[in-house]
């Protein structure tokens, strides 16, 4: 891992919501944290009703953590493009977040209970 990432257990239970709905509640999620950005918090793929999310034709690169794909979300009130990311071939250093997604705030809303 880099110095400048580090990944740990988010602990305790972690939902995310958007557009009312819950899109997955999880125990098992991960909490990235990169330099002076603010803690970011993957859930594992598998705690997430994928069905509410589309895969887009979006990616980005970051030289740390490899090629992130995108996902929309599909709600009744519209689609919210590109409101998740995933890196599903991350790099060595960060293999953790491998079938993982993140939120963007103002996209969908990630908090602990």
């Amino acid at each position: 891992m880099t110095d400048d990432i580090k990944i740990r257990p988010a602990g305790g239970t972690w939902v995310v919501r958007a557009a009312g709905a819950v899109l997955g509640e999880s125990r098992n999620a991960l909490e990235l944290i990169e330099g002076n950005y603010p803690p970011v918090v993957y859930f594992p793929r598998g705690d997430i009703a994928m069905a509410f999310l589309d895969p887009s034709e979006t990616t980005s690169s970051c030289p740390q953590k490899g090629t992130a794909s995108y996902y929309s979300i599909i709600a009744k009130s519209g689609e919210m493009k590109d409101a998740a990311w995933s890196y599903e071939g991350p790099n060595d250093a960060v293999a953790q977040i491998k079938d993982y997604l993140a939120f963007f705030p103002g996209k969908a809303a990630v908090e602990q209970l």
